[in-house]
């Protein structure tokens, strides 16, 4: 399970080295996106910005940052590509210089109209470097821009025409323009420095990282504008209540976030609440799958008083770039990932907490590692609903002929199928209060009831179309 990209934006009143402030706002980012970053960052009106493949500490090395240099605006992105392949003219922040200036935009989400925007700008003569559809965002803002007073306003006319997930940071010469979708699928908030900068970012874990106290979530429809004439905010197309993902509180976000006013970590810890309550069993230990298993098994513990323990230790070595070419290697990945405990499990009945089954290989595997390293029994209970539908807001859930939950009928065969003794999932209606009281949520991996319209012909890789030859 992937999310697709952070975004990260920093406005200073004075001229500063900001990529050694972006820097750890994106490291804080990571968990969003590993496969390639980068930042942009304004000097005097020119736009200088480096990309690079991996992690965050991979790419950027002391000479990189330090060729950036120093200026007043800076945006940044980690990426998980989820439409468009992880080609280099894919990753962001993506640079565009136009008559009217230059622009720097770094978008999280997926848009389901983008099929439609690029051809239009196609038939009229614009020519895309990359497959991502960020880049029909800016394409759109520019097309406004040439016909708006300002680029908020032109931002303004480029969401109206936007269907679909877009929490952005968008960097001009003089400003920084934060915008989210009017159903707010994705976070997006901002924060302050005490030396006076506002930063931008799609959590507030990196608000802590980069020195900035968190002032409030960017509304869903809101733009904010940031500049030396203070913040401007626009609430002309607010209205909505948001549809935020509710897999930003099961697995997305860092623990140590707080998204709409709501603790991460809070929010895992009721959703193991909640599965005890509704999905008890008679066990001797709790355990959890490291990361985000681990909140909801210590709440799951708490609520049913049976005992918390460490299963599992993660290598924290290994990432999501482990390369496993050949049907053994897979078998391997699990292994060198995760390694169980025994002295926790041996001879126990053990409850496994996990975030979610995707197609259920994965689990499979894990359930067989209790069982090698003597567990009696092994209860498995999911803190998310069974995913049965694809994601289309930039969410890399799989099609429904590869999910489990769609490929069998009950949970009683997709226990069979990973081995466990019984399984049991959260509730819809327990995951609509993981914040503490009954709000609404984008469920539709879960329901197949989405916040939009999703058009017949959306595919994940839907501009990565083989060519037509002129007749």
């Amino acid at each position: 399970m992937h999310e697709e990209c952070g975004v990260f934006g920093i406005w200073s009143p004075v001229k500063k080295k900001l990529p050694q402030i972006v820097y750890p706002g994106l490291y804080a980012l990571q968990h969003r996106g590993q496969e390639s970053c980068g930042m942009a960052l304004s000097r005097d009106g020119v736009f200088h910005s480096f990309k690079g493949y991996g992690l965050v500490g991979e790419a950027f090395d002391r000479q990189a940052l330090d060729r950036l240099g120093e200026g007043n605006i800076a945006v940044g992105h980690v990426r998980y590509s989820t439409t468009g392949g992880n080609e280099r003219n894919n990753i962001q922040p993506i640079v565009i210089r136009h008559m009217k200036g230059n622009l720097a935009l770094a978008h999280n989400g997926n848009l389901v109209n983008a099929g439609s925007l690029r051809t239009r700008h196609e038939l009229n003569g614009a020519i895309f470097h990359g497959s991502a559809d960020t880049e029909t965002i800016l394409y759109t803002i520019v097309a406004e821009r040439l016909k708006a007073p300002a680029t908020e306003e032109a931002v303004f006319r480029t969401m109206k025409q936007l269907q679909g997930a877009y929490s952005c940071v968008l960097m001009t010469a003089t400003k920084l323009i934060a915008f989210r979708d009017p159903d707010g699928f994705r976070p997006l908030c901002f924060g302050r420095t005490e030396d006076g900068a506002w930063i931008v970012a799609s959590e507030s874990c990196a608000l802590d990282a980069a020195g900035a106290k968190l002032i409030r979530d960017i509304e869903p429809g809101e733009i904010v504008v940031f500049s030396r004439n203070g913040i401007v905010s626009d609430r002309r197309l607010c209205g909505n209540s948001s549809s935020l993902c509710v897999f930003e509180y099961i697995y997305f976000a860092r623990p140590d976030s707080v998204i709409e006013g709501a603790s991460v970590h809070m929010a895992r810890l009721r959703a193991g609440h909640f599965l005890a309550r509704e999905s008890p069993a008679e066990a001797d230990v709790v355990i959890g799958v490291p990361d985000s298993g681990m909140d909801a098994a210590l709440g799951y513990a708490q609520e049913s008083g049976i005992p918390y323990g460490v299963g599992f230790l993660k290598n924290k070595y290994v990432g999501r770039s482990f390369i496993a070419p050949s049907q053994d290697m897979r078998e391997t990945a699990v292994r060198i990932k995760l390694n169980v405990i025994g002295e926790t499990v041996r001879g126990k009945r053990v409850v496994l907490i996990d975030d979610s089954i995707v197609r259920g290989t994965t689990s499979g595997r894990i359930v067989r590692l209790l069982r090698e390293a003597g567990a009696r029994e092994v209860h498995m209970r999911i803190s998310s609903p069974p995913f049965r539908y694809p994601c289309f807001f930039g969410t890399d859930v799989d099609s429904q002929e590869n999910l489990v939950a769609c490929r069998l009928h009950s949970v009683e065969e997709i226990a069979e199928e990973i081995g466990a003794d019984s399984l049991a999932y959260l509730s819809v209606s327990a995951a609509h209060r993981l914040t503490g009281e009954n709000r609404s949520f984008c469920d539709g991996c879960f329901t197949g009831c989405y916040p939009v319209t999703i058009p017949e012909d959306q595919g994940k890789s839907k501009f990565e179309l083989p060519i037509a030859e002129e007749e």
